[in-house]
């Protein structure tokens, strides 16, 4: 099945609130290009120069969130383009996206990353870190950067239940932030290819989805 017609019916079959990131890692640019010409405009990378690389070659009203590890010292790299940063896990992190965002007169959109999956290998803020964050005062100085939600990843399982469970958690905890802190996060960013459905169905209106559109990851590259 090509991608067009594997992103088509992807999209019709998520509900209306939730948004498609289409993740192009270790893809290539005529498979960015194949989706972005059925209408896809939000690709997600986890590493920065391969992002920026396809940043430099493809259409420039794409929208590229980063959703792999965040490294501090390669923030200015992508500084300049980047739309949303899916996984920042310290308040050091939002500190230096600001300050790389601050020099190109930009606004970066970020996720804060809690650990919701059993498995050591998953990085993430428990909730306690997460409330520290959004309560401190230096955060409000960060005029560059707006933190609009929250990103999890569940543990590698086909246990339904433990799926469920980890996602219900984090939807729970996102529920409360807005309600006892009084904050506007409006975006939960839950699902991959093989869990989105059970994601969706626990609250995530951002789910981010390779292999279903494009076949599975070359883990060579």
């Amino acid at each position: 099945m090509f991608i067009k017609e594997k992103l088509d019916r992807l999209i019709k079959s998520l509900p209306s609130n939730v948004q498609l990131v289409a993740v192009s890692k270790t893809k290539p640019l005529s498979d960015i290009q194949e989706a972005y010409d059925a209408g896809q405009r939000v690709f997600g990378e986890n590493k920065i120069q391969e992002m920026v690389n396809k940043y430099n070659e493809l259409p420039k009203d794409i929208q590229w969130h980063m959703i792999g590890h965040l490294q501090r010292n390669k923030i200015k790299h992508m500084a300049h383009f980047v739309d949303m940063i899916h996984g920042v896990d310290s308040l050091e992190k939002l500190i230096e996206i600001d300050k790389q965002a601050k020099k190109h007169d930009r606004v970066i959109k970020c996720l804060l990353q809690v650990k919701i999956a059993q498995e050591d290998s998953k990085f993430g803020l428990n909730e306690k870190e997460i409330i520290e964050i959004l309560k401190t005062n230096e955060i409000k100085d960060l005029k560059n950067i707006k933190v609009v939600g929250l990103m999890g990843m569940a543990t590698f399982t086909n246990d339904v239940e433990q799926l469920s469970d980890e996602f219900k958690s984090l939807s729970t905890f996102f529920n409360k932030l807005n309600s006892s802190l009084m904050i506007d996060l409006d975006t939960l960013s839950m699902g991959m290819s093989g869990d989105y459905q059970i994601a969706i169905k626990n609250g995530s209106n951002m789910i981010r989805v390779g292999s279903a559109i494009f076949g599975e990851r070359n883990y060579l590259a």
